[in-house]
């Protein structure tokens, strides 16, 4: 299961970049809503990281970056997730307060499961995104990725 993990994860990050190597080569389409949708996935992954393994202090969840940092803080999410898919066990479980603030048990695993989930629908937003400011959407599914 981590081998599939690490998989997922590898898929992800290459999505990742290239959605911000677009979107910085493409500033002057680029809407607010692009950048706030792709920050959010970034923020998300992030959040999550830091409830299984604390190490940074944490994005707010809609927190905006500037479009030229987004990649680095992608591959440091990648980074620490594959550390973490490495030294922890997917089937403990992490306890975290939810949005509305009651407490919530997920396994590592299903967390993991999560942050893809969440990554992909986000990414079918963006390709919105584009296709209305006259940017043609990336090919991001996972079926079409093709290791390097």
């Amino acid at each position: 299961m981590k081998a599939f993990f690490k998989e997922l994860f590898e898929y992800n990050h290459h999505i990742n970049q290239k959605l911000g190597s677009a979107l910085n080569a493409n500033v002057e389409k680029t809407s607010e809503n692009a950048i706030k949708l792709y920050s959010h996935i970034l923020n998300a992954h992030q959040i999550w990281n830091n409830r299984i393994d604390p190490r940074h202090p944490a994005f707010g969840v809609w927190e905006i970056h500037a479009i030229q940092d987004c990649q680095d803080i992608d591959k440091k999410n990648y980074e620490h997730i594959l550390l973490i898919i490495e030294r922890f066990d997917l089937n403990s479980m992490i306890h975290h307060p939810k949005i509305k603030g009651k407490n919530a048990s997920k396994s590592i695993g299903e967390i993991l499961f999560h942050v893809i989930n969440h990554s992909t629908y986000h990414r079918g937003q963006l390709a919105t995104e584009f296709r209305q400011n006259g940017l043609e959407p990336l090919a991001t599914d996972y079926i079409l990725y093709e290791k390097k």
